[in-house]
C-alpha cells in the first residue's frame, strides 16, 4: 500500500515562494488525502497492490477494471504520483540547470529565457485545474486534474502544479506570480538526473 513521502525539507524551506502554510496543507492533507483514497480503491485488486504506481498508471487503461475503479485510480493515483515528483523538483533556493542541460534547452528553445516563457504561458493556459509538464524530450505539454503523462507511457521530467490550492493562499488568483516566483525552487539538478544527464553537483 502506498505512503505519503516525507518531505526532504521543511515546510517553510521553501517561502516566500511557497509558504510553509500551504506547504503543510498541501502535502499533508491534499497529498495524503490522494494515498488513502488510492490505498482504499485497490483494496478491491488485490494483483495490483505489488506494482509501483508508475506501472499502475502506465497500464491503466489496458487494465480489466470497472470505469468507476479506473476513474478512482487516474483521480487519486495520478495526484499521489504527480505530488511525489513535485516534491522533488524543488528545493530551498533552487538550483542552476548543469551545462549540459541548459545546452539542450537552448538548442531546444533558443535560450533558457525562451524555455521559461512558453513554459509559464501553458501553465496559464490550464482552465481550471491541472499541471503543466516538461518530458524527456523537452516539450512543454499539460493536463486536467490529476492526469499524468505517464497514462501516455512518459514520464515527466518536471512538472508544475497549477491547482488553486498550491498558490491561493499566498497569491490569490494571480497565477503568474506563483509561476514566476517557483522557478527560484526549481531543483535542476534533480531534472537533469531523470534525464540521465550531468548535474551541477
Amino acid at each position: 500500500m502506498f505512503t505519503l513521502p516525507e518531505l526532504d525539507y521543511d515546510y517553510s524551506a521553501l517561502s516566500p515562494a511557497i509558504s510553509a502554510d500551504i506547504m503543510q496543507l498541501h502535502h499533508d492533507k491534499h497529498h495524503q488525502t490522494y494515498v488513502d483514497k488510492l490505498n482504499a480503491v485497490l483494496q478491491g485488486s488485490p494483483d495490483l497492490q505489488n506494482k509501483t504506481i508508475e506501472e499502475i498508471l502506465t497500464e491503466l487503461d489496458s487494465l480489466s477494471l470497472s470505469e468507476e475503479t479506473r476513474t478512482a485510480i487516474r483521480n487519486n493515483g495520478g495526484g499521489h504520483y504527480n505530488h511525489s515528483l513535485f516534491w522533488k523538483i524543488m528545493k530551498p533556493g533552487g538550483s542552476q540547470p548543469s551545462t549540459e542541460l541548459l545546452g539542450k534547452i537552448n538548442e531546444a528553445y533558443g535560450d533558457f529565457d525562451t524555455f521559461k516563457k512558453n513554459f509559464a504561458q501553458a501553465a496559464l493556459g490550464v482552465f481550471g485545474s491541472g499541471w503543466v509538464w516538461l518530458l524527456p524530450d523537452l516539450t512543454i505539454t499539460t493536463t486536467a486534474n490529476q492526469d499524468s503523462p505517464l497514462l501516455d507511457g512518459i514520464t515527466p521530467v518536471l512538472g508544475l502544479d497549477v491547482w488553486e490550492h498550491a498558490y491561493y493562499l499566498d497569491y490569490k488568483n494571480v497565477r503568474p506570480d506563483y509561476i514566476a516566483a517557483w522557478w527560484g525552487v526549481v531543483d535542476w539538478d534533480e531534472v537533469s538526473k531523470h534525464l540521465n544527464i550531468g548535474s551541477t553537483v
